[in-house]
């Protein structure tokens, strides 16, 4: 079984929405699905610097702060378990996508938590308690 690590971060803009984007066909795991920006990291590369390239890959978008960690999660599957590491910090501006995904939203709190077909992941932490609408204060 292959350890691998990965890092995502719920963005935040100066008007209190999130950024959520949705996986398009290309990679045939969670097509349709809603989520946030990230990836896997490269070993020998700080963590934060893998953090911010997935975040310019996937959306064009840079953080405008130093993201914060909020929450650690186990992701297992038969030939892999990934340790996940979910961040919150801000951006600006209009995401211009990677072929990985097909469509962006920047939504409420409450909309983001209503939403169907949003990422297990995400909604597990969301569900816990450990992002709430107060977690980036």
């Amino acid at each position: 079984m292959e350890l691998q690590v990965g890092a995502k971060v719920l963005l935040k803009n100066t008007e209190g929405k999130y950024l959520i984007i949705r996986r398009s066909p290309y990679e045939e795991r969670g097509v349709g699905k809603w989520d946030i920006p990230g990836g896997r990291i490269d070993a020998g590369s700080p963590l934060l610097d893998n953090l911010k390239r997935e975040v310019s890959e996937e959306t064009g978008l840079e953080l405008t702060d130093k993201p914060r960690l909020v929450a650690a999660q186990d992701l297992m599957w038969p030939d892999r378990h990934v340790v996940r590491l979910t961040y919150i910090g801000m951006a600006e501006g209009t995401p211009i996508l990677s072929v990985e995904h097909d469509a962006f939203q920047w939504v409420t709190f409450v909309e983001m938590e209503d939403l169907e077909n949003l990422d297990t992941f995400i909604k597990e932490l969301i569900d816990d308690g450990t992002i709430s609408e107060t977690t980036h204060g």
